[in-house]
């Protein structure tokens, strides 16, 4: 099979018969082989009953039904665990990516060789209170991933080579975040297309402004797990030893103070009347709590299942 087309969609009843119709005359017009996964991500309207009648009516639909709403990343990877197309491509239900944009993805990573090929709206039909916020937050993604290329990390078209969906594992919230995924299991070529961005037809946006803040924790989670996931101790356990070594210093220098005052003669006060004592003391706990946290990190890490599961490419 060519193409596995994989939408998440929550409440878009109305817009599905269209989306599947433009679907269906792209992939004909083009001889693709394909297949379109439509996952109900728990929607309250009619979603269900639309896509059992599109079912009825091609054997290119399957479905995926949430009994509730579990988001758009566990829409995702179910979606991406029941795709068999040679090439993967996401995109949102509300009309507001274009099929037409297809064809072009596919001979990118057919013929260009790129693992991953994600949409950029250059051009976006959304209120400034969305865009610059979005401009903010892929900014901060860009630098942080290291993915320099992408302009938007959040556009839901998108397109994969097999292998990508299959060794990456999308959950939480982190379908804002496939590329960098995809660049930490060792996809490196990733790329991007200018692609269309048309107004909403049906319905409403069903995000809010708080995915901008989820996001940002997300990218920290991300990075750090990246960086740190399966090497605890190599940041509990520096900050840890750094703080306790600075709290060490504090405390001898308190001490020292007081002991050559006392020797040559000089008014001198108790060391815990003063209040870089306290700081130092505390440094020390806290240093040694981090330290603590770094080392169970590793007992927890040394009996894991997966410590040593490693993204083999070939194998002779």
């Amino acid at each position: 099979m060519d193409i596995s087309i994989v939408i998440p969609l929550y409440n878009e009843a109305e817009s599905l018969p269209e989306l599947y119709a433009w679907i269906d005359q792209v992939m004909k017009k083009n001889s693709y082989s394909y297949e379109v996964i439509f996952v109900n991500d728990g929607s309250t309207d009619q979603s269900w009953e639309v896509i059992e009648k599109l079912h009825s009516q091609s054997t290119t639909v399957h479905g995926i039904k949430f009994r509730r709403n579990h988001g758009k990343s566990p829409a995702l990877y179910c979606g991406f665990a029941k795709a068999q197309g040679e090439v993967v491509i996401t995109m949102d239900a509300d009309l507001q990516d274009s099929p037409e944009e297809i064809p072009a993805l596919y001979k990118m990573i057919t013929e260009e060789g790129y693992d991953l090929v994600s949409g950029w709206k250059q051009k976006r039909y959304d209120p400034l209170s969305k865009t610059i916020p979005t401009k903010l937050f892929n900014a901060t993604a860009r630098a942080v991933s290291g993915i320099k290329n992408l302009h938007d990390f959040n556009c839901g078209l998108k397109a994969y080579r097999k292998d990508v969906i299959k060794h990456i594992e999308v959950y939480g919230e982190m379908h804002r975040y496939i590329p960098y995924l995809a660049k930490n299991a060792g996809f490196s070529k990733i790329g991007e297309k200018i692609v269309q961005h048309q107004a909403r037809k049906y319905g409403s946006t069903k995000f809010g402004l708080s995915r901008f803040f989820n996001g940002y924790l997300d990218l920290l989670s991300l990075w750090f797990l990246s960086k740190f996931g399966v090497r605890p101790m190599h940041i509990f356990g520096l900050l840890g030893s750094l703080m306790f070594i600075i709290g060490v210093i504090s405390l001898i220098i308190v001490g020292g103070t007081k002991l050559y005052n006392l020797y040559i003669g000089n008014p001198y006060t108790l060391v815990t009347h003063s209040p870089y004592f306290y700081l130092g003391l505390t440094t020390m706990i806290l240093g040694t709590q981090l330290f603590l946290a770094g080392f169970l990190g590793e007992l927890i890490i040394r009996n894991s299942t997966e410590r040593n599961k490693y993204q083999i490419e070939a194998d002779f």
